[in-house]
């Protein structure tokens, strides 16, 4: 399971109005992430949560999930999201559905593609009033996407729900990791979401961490070159492109933009959220047993729902203020002219230095490399404008 970020399409191809809005990132994330059980029945080979076939101990109960709910939707965030681990491993997963809803909250649900995915199972969710699920397909092929999840019949079970899940009214969103294992094959993986009737395509970078901690990585000069051709996709494409775990998409696409004076793509598809969301700025992540974190990638714990409520430790804790202060960001992204709508990835940075605000070791881009006697780029102001917009 991925445990990054998702975003519930409104189901109007000219935007997004959540996505279009302005939240202040010191009061507010733009969403919540509930890892609602780690149990699922894939074990996919990049899984962040190592997840587990049966719920383990001491994860929230009905009560403590509906009050995260009522908390999250008391601090003016607009988006919950449902994941895991398999939130369909939950049972309570549909009355939990229906009371977000009745707290103004949009949802999204993560299911896993295990052989007890089926549309009979997908639809007390729909009638729960669900706004979008999410299915993960990592390759083009059903040979490489089950390898990667480790269970056969994957992929042709998720593209089965793609369009079962399209039959019951639900707005469908594609998850995709792109790394070492597909970066060859992105073009055909390209090709085959851009066929499918989706709203949204979330294409996560990897983050080292749990069972990922194995893989090697992407380099940077290859993020470039997957960033190019998604930079094209997101031109053309009917559905929203997001970018996680590759906050530099957001520099690439400025630049690209006012290199080739084309016109801004709207801040829908700005790859990373508006207002430059990250880890702990915009975003939050709450663990199967109450663990608030500043995102499942990274995890640093600022306290437990059990104990604190989730409002107070996004808005006071040391770690989700620090996350928040671009000036204390470290290396590059210390001096970089884009650090407060990139910042780069604080997991990545924390999964290979130890230190979640040096900087991202993915990224390609040298702020030093304009020649600035102070080390910062003066970046050209139309590219800088074309960032402005998310902030």
């Amino acid at each position: 399971m991925h445990g990054g970020t998702s975003h519930p399409h409104s189901g109007h191809p000219g935007g997004h109005p959540i996505l279009g809005r302005k939240y202040d990132h010191a009061r507010c994330p733009f969403l919540v992430i509930w890892e609602a059980t780690r149990a699922c029945d894939l074990a996919c080979v990049h899984c962040r949560a190592n997840a587990i076939p049966e719920p383990p101990p001491g994860e929230l109960t009905t009560a403590e999930a509906r009050a995260l709910i009522d908390d999250v939707s008391a601090m003016g965030t607009p988006i919950f999201i449902f994941s895991g681990g398999d939130p369909l491993k939950r049972p309570d997963l549909p009355e939990l559905i229906r009371h977000a809803r009745s707290r103004g909250l949009r949802t999204g649900a993560i299911p896993a593609a295990g052989a007890s995915l089926t549309a009979d199972r997908l639809r007390p969710l729909a009638e729960a009033g669900l706004d979008q699920v999410a299915f993960s397909l990592d390759a083009a092929t059903a040979e490489a996407h089950d390898s990667f999840r480790r269970v056969e019949g994957v992929f042709d079970r998720t593209l089965r729900m793609v369009q079962a899940a399209r039959g019951l009214g639900l707005a469908v969103q594609i998850n995709s990791l792109v790394n070492v294992h597909n970066g060859a094959a992105l073009d055909e993986l390209i090709h085959l979401v851009e066929g499918l009737p989706i709203v949204f395509w979330e294409v996560f970078f990897l983050v080292p961490t749990g069972r990922g901690s194995e893989l090697s990585l992407l380099s940077a000069d290859k993020f470039e070159q997957a960033f190019a051709k998604l930079y094209e996709l997101d031109r053309r494409a009917a559905f929203v492109v997001k970018i996680t775990e590759g906050q530099h998409y957001r520099r690439y696409r400025a630049e690209r933009e006012a290199a080739d004076s084309v016109k801004r793509l709207p801040v829908r598809a700005i790859g990373a959220g508006p207002m430059g969301i990250n880890s702990g700025k915009g975003f939050m992540f709450v663990s199967s047993t109450g663990e608030v974190m500043p995102s499942g990638f990274l995890p640093l714990v600022a306290g437990n729902v059990r104990s604190s409520a989730a409002s107070a430790l996004y808005r006071d804790s040391e770690l989700f203020r620090r996350l928040r202060d671009t000036s204390l960001l470290k290396g590059r992204c210390g001096i970089c002219a884009y650090k407060d709508v990139c910042g780069g990835s604080r997991a990545r940075a924390y999964a290979m230095t130890g230190d979640y605000l040096a900087e991202d070791p993915c990224c390609a881009y040298d702020p030093r490399a304009a020649g600035d006697p102070g080390g910062i780029t003066q970046a050209r102001p139309e590219v800088l404008d074309a960032v402005r917009d998310v902030r």
